[in-house]
């Protein structure tokens, strides 16, 4: 076995092991969460006169909600073992299912989200950063800030009332029309439905990373490498691929990996203003009615797919580093 091989399944070894431990770490403490908070799923049921204490402590034994906090906690870690999650307490429904069945929405708007974010903001952060004290830097530095300070519940409210409600461009809340029709013209549909939430999220997200592509930019400007470009008489478009864009990606990446779990945290207030039944609205309902096997499910879920994206970056910044491609990095 190659040098480089060992290394890679050395590295795969450590990433595996380290996600094991934080999806330890995160289910605890979730699990503590979860049952400190006030409340329970059966609150609403001591307020109903026609519900007896007996059949609220019978309920609750159908549900394992009797047993001790440890017990409980073995139990619900060893059923996600076998990828069962239980099933919820509102739906009657299994809880894999229900999150299946909205993941594919929740991830999708991450993802192309995250796709603009990165076109955007390399765009404008380098062109700031080309243009240093001009007009067109001024520009783009107003434009990042008002990206940056612009709530994300704020933006989308704002878009509902200017191009929904007064314009009517586009649909205030959904994922399909009523009369949506098959094939490519039902996902013309959704795609339609989507490009709000999708607007909102990209507009409220480039900004910190459009000045990231700044500060970065205008460091490797300062470089010796880049005056010897010049000197040679290399054009401004050929600088920037050959010279400025290669020493970007490994840090943007980076940045992109860390911004992950906001942008699949943001889809909880995206799809509670849109209506939107995905992922974020499922956890939001949830939560409100204290449905603990949904909850820990969607968390779980969505912790895994955090360090999922961070692993993936980390592996991405392993091709673009020359250092670890010769299997020589530590």
């Amino acid at each position: 076995m190659s040098k480089r091989l060992r290394f890679i399944g050395a590295t795969l070894a450590k990433k595996i092991a380290y996600i094991a431990l934080m999806l330890f770490a995160i289910s605890v403490l979730s699990f503590i969460a979860i049952n400190a908070a006030p409340n329970n799923f059966f609150y609403g049921g001591d307020l109903n006169p026609n519900m007896t204490p007996e059949s609220i402590e019978r309920l609750k034994a159908v549900y394992g909600l009797d047993k001790g906090a440890i017990e409980r906690y073995v139990s619900w870690v060893t059923s996600i073992l076998r990828l069962d999650f239980g099933v919820s307490f509102t739906s009657g429904k299994l809880v894999r299912e229900e999150i299946l069945d909205r993941l594919g929405v929740t991830m999708t708007i991450s993802l192309v989200s995250m796709a603009f974010i990165f076109a955007i903001s390399l765009w404008f952060g380098i062109k700031a950063a080309l243009n240093g004290g001009g007009p067109l830097d001024r520009f783009c530095k107003q434009i990042a800030l008002i990206s940056y300070a612009f709530p994300l519940f704020y933006l989308a409210l704002l878009f509902i009332m200017v191009l929904s409600v007064w314009l009517g461009w586009f649909p205030i809340s959904g994922l399909e029309s009523l009369d949506a029709k098959s094939g490519v013209l039902r996902y013309a549909d959704i795609a339609w439905h989507l490009t709000l939430p999708i607007a909102a999220t990209v507009l409220g997200g480039f900004g910190s990373l459009t000045l990231y592509v700044r500060a970065l930019t205008i460091d490797i400007i300062k470089s010796d490498y880049i005056f010897y470009a010049r000197a040679r008489g290399l054009q401004r478009n050929l600088i920037v691929r050959r010279y400025i864009l290669p020493n970007l990606y490994p840090p943007i990446v980076t940045m992109l990996g860390l911004s992950l779990p906001g942008v699949i945290g943001g889809s909880v207030i995206l799809e509670s203003v849109f209506s939107i039944n995905g992922m974020g609205l499922l956890f939001y309902q949830s939560a409100l009615s204290r449905d603990y096997p949904t909850i820990m499910g969607i968390l779980i879920i969505g912790a895994f797919l955090t360090l999922l994206g961070n692993i993936g970056a980390d592996l991405v910044l392993m091709k673009l580093n020359p250092y670890y491609r010769s299997g020589d990095g530590k």
